[in-house]
């Protein structure tokens, strides 16, 4: 008898403590001279958010610096290489020595203040593992919804197919003089009214579905939607993207990397859902708060 209830006694602990344990997550802030970023690391990317938390723990991103920023796409840091890095140093070629599979899924996607793992190309990288600590955050821009919902190996097909076609010739030189004239906006808007032409007159359909919660996303805060399906994201900026902002515009010399250096401190703070929620405005999912 005395056996069963303290069976039950232990039982009873281990649903309370596991019941605790499931409705807390780690907060993370990146501390920087211009102010706090504030994210939360997902739950369907394990093997990212185990080891993001685990460096951090550790303080392996203090002192690094944002190494590479791109107004309008993306603000990068985690390379160890820029702690003690000379001015002018190239810098995005470090790391902890190891790779961390890739994690895609197609909830989370690139959208303004998206924490993302960097990683090599494709040709040196094929099966698109990410870097073991450096990471970037998207700044991006507004995006055109027709511009969404293209498929850009569909597309990239159709236009090789259409160009193959010497008739076609001219359109090809026009959309070289507004990359001659550094015009890449007009470049864009050129290519995306040739869609339907393309689309006749090769056959191929370019267009896929879309969820309209990331249409919104795009066409309103911004982001950077021709990454989506290649770079792992595994996390989002939840407060302070007036901050990716402030960083993202700042002067960068030929290779990205700021004039002035830009460090971080970063650090972990476990806290209930419920007041991540309360606190940051951030909602998660019925299945997640359990």
């Amino acid at each position: 008898m005395k056996h069963t209830f303290f069976a039950g006694i232990a039982l009873l602990y281990c649903v309370i403590f596991t019941s605790c344990a499931q409705e807390r997550d780690q907060v993370v802030t990146f501390h920087t001279r211009y102010g706090d970023m504030v994210a939360i690391l997902y739950d369907e990317t394990p093997k990212h958010k185990q080891n993001f938390i685990k460096l951090a723990k550790e303080h392996y991103f203090d002192s690094l610096m944002f190494h590479r920023v791109i107004d309008g796409f993306m603000i990068q840091g985690g390379d160890p290489d820029s702690r003690k890095a000379a001015k002018g140093a190239m810098l995005g070629q470090g790391g902890p020595g190891y790779t961390i599979d890739a994690e895609f899924n197609p909830k989370y996607y690139h959208e303004k203040g998206a924490l993302s793992a960097a990683r090599l190309g494709d040709q040196m990288n094929p099966s698109k593992a990410s870097s073991g600590s450096q990471f970037y955050i998207v700044h991006g821009t507004k995006v055109k919804e027709e511009e969404i919902k293209i498929d850009p190996v569909k597309f990239n097909q159709a236009m090789q197919q259409f160009f193959q076609n010497p008739v076609n010739k001219p359109v090809y030189d026009s959309i070289g003089q507004f990359y001659q004239a550094n015009d890449l906006h007009g470049a864009q808007d050129f290519i995306l009214k040739l869609k339907p032409r393309v689309e006749k007159e090769t056959g191929i359909a370019t267009e896929k579905d879309v969820p309209a919660e990331q249409v919104k996303a795009y066409t309103t805060m911004g982001g950077a939607p021709q990454l989506d399906g290649a770079y792992t994201v595994f996390g989002k900026v939840i407060k302070g993207l007036d901050i990716i902002d402030t960083i993202a515009r700042q002067s960068v010399d030929q290779a990205k990397r700021p004039l002035e250096d830009i460090r971080m401190t970063v650090t972990i703070e476990e806290v209930s859902k419920k007041k991540i929620e309360k606190l940051y405005g951030y909602h998660y999912p019925p299945s997640a708060k359990k």
